[in-house]
């Protein structure tokens, strides 16, 4: 294989012409045929024992279509190498005549990676990052805790009142006859404003226990049943039982309800736990406040195949997101084309912020080592909560560590670009 001529088509394309030696395309149509040989059936031969002329006669065009497919795609992987195009994308292949003992002369257009010459990335004014959580914050959390651990208890001795909830039985009618849906037993409903519909009765203050009420209620006009939207019921409502919410108090019983030894151990984690989740947010916020200010001063062309691998990574993660959350992507039914096309701008931040930072890394020659790789890992296991020994089985392969390094260096330069920045 030689390639004969590389010419730029733009900053982010390359077409190669590319001639693959004779003896190659030989071999690859007698493989082709010896392998058909031993796969299809003819009257009169045995399997592996096919004549190659015969087999011509039969699939000559549908073999050579397979040994084009074959022979450019070696020829292209051939050249890459030898020219060290750095291309990111799958070739579109034009040209080329397949005849025996012949070289196949044809080329191959691709994407490649752009050559990024970073400029004008010292002085940014770089958004002020603040990830402090306040008294509030921890107390609306810890408020937020008790509410889930709020239960309903029964009581008698007094009548009900707004925010209670009543266990009712009732009975209804239009224009005196029943309809559908009419009868109800041991139904919770809350004594509030609100819906019937959706488990409000606000009719039901002041009542007793084994009290009586007869109440009457307007169906909505866009009710889902015909027979009863926008007409009004009569309910004879019988209460059953009373209940209000006994939520636990903010003590030490409470803390280990939760796992901790006490209250203040508990705030002390809450608000450990609300500063881990603010410092993400900050540190996702100001990356992409750095990429967009970089993609502003240098508007660097992106290659699509890029930008395509950026949304898949975006996607990837919001699904993984759900996952953990306990949520099933596949039953919300998303329009994922719609879905890529929202993620296409964040992606492209990203794609181009990654191929700045990288620049800007070989510009100042800024690295990161093995040691710098392992700190960062320490420091990722401590944000997410998780024992180290489970983030480095997470980090295990190759790939993984380079990407630890390439996570390293990326802080690296966003030190230098703060060092740099506008004060």
């Amino acid at each position: 294989m030689k390639v004969t001529h590389v010419e730029d088509l733009s900053t982010i394309e390359k077409r190669l012409s590319i001639e693959v030696e004779a003896a190659l395309v030989d071999k690859e149509l007698t493989a082709a045929y010896a392998n058909l040989s031993r796969q299809v059936k003819l009257p009169g031969f045995r399997a592996g024992k096919i004549p190659r002329r015969i087999l011509e006669q039969r699939f000559k065009s549908e073999v050579e279509a397979d040994v084009i497919k074959r022979v450019q795609l070696l020829g292209f992987l051939d050249a890459l190498k030898e020219t060290q195009v750095p291309a990111v994308g799958d070739p579109s292949f034009t040209g080329g005549k397949l005849e025996p003992s012949k070289p196949f002369a044809y080329s191959a257009r691709v994407e490649v990676k752009p050559k990024v010459e970073p400029k004008d990335y010292k002085g940014l004014e770089l958004p002020k990052v603040d990830f402090a959580v306040s008294d509030e914050r921890v107390t609306e959390q810890l408020e937020r805790m008790r509410s889930q651990r709020t239960e309903l208890a029964a009581f008698e001795g007094r009548a009900a009142k707004k925010g209670d909830f009543a266990v009712i039985d009732f009975d209804a009618t239009i224009d005196g006859k029943p309809f559908a849906g009419n009868t109800g037993r041991d139904v919770t409903v809350e004594i509030n404003e609100g819906q019937l519909i959706e488990g409000n009765l606000p009719g039901l203050e002041g009542a007793s226990t084994g009290e009586q009420k007869e109440l009457e209620y307007t169906f909505p006009a866009d009710y889902q049943l015909d027979d009863v939207k926008g007409k009004t019921a009569k309910f004879a409502v019988t209460v059953k039982q009373l209940k209000e919410k006994k939520v636990p108090e903010l003590d030490d019983a409470f803390a280990k309800s939760m796992g901790e030894e006490s209250i203040e151990v508990l705030k002390r984690r809450i608000r450990e736990d609300l500063e881990r989740a603010a410092r993400a947010r900050a540190q996702a916020d100001e990356r992409e406040g750095i990429f967009k200010l970089l993609g502003e001063k240098n508007p660097v062309e992106l290659p699509q195949a890029m930008v395509s691998r950026g949304i898949d990574f975006l996607l990837e993660n919001a699904l993984s997101s759900l996952a953990r959350s306990g949520m099933d992507p596949r039953a919300l039914q998303l329009d994922w084309s719609k879905l890529r096309e929202e993620l296409r701008p964040r992606a492209t931040v990203e794609v181009r912020g990654q191929l700045l930072v990288e620049a800007i890394a070989e510009a100042e020659q800024i690295t990161a080592n093995d040691e710098e790789a392992e700190a960062k890992l320490v420091k990722l296991a401590e944000e997410a909560g998780v024992p180290l020994a489970t983030a480095k089985n997470q980090y295990n392969g190759a790939e993984a560590r380079d990407g630890l390094k390439t996570r390293a260096r990326e802080e690296k330069v966003f030190a230098f670009l703060k060092q740099h920045a506008k004060q």
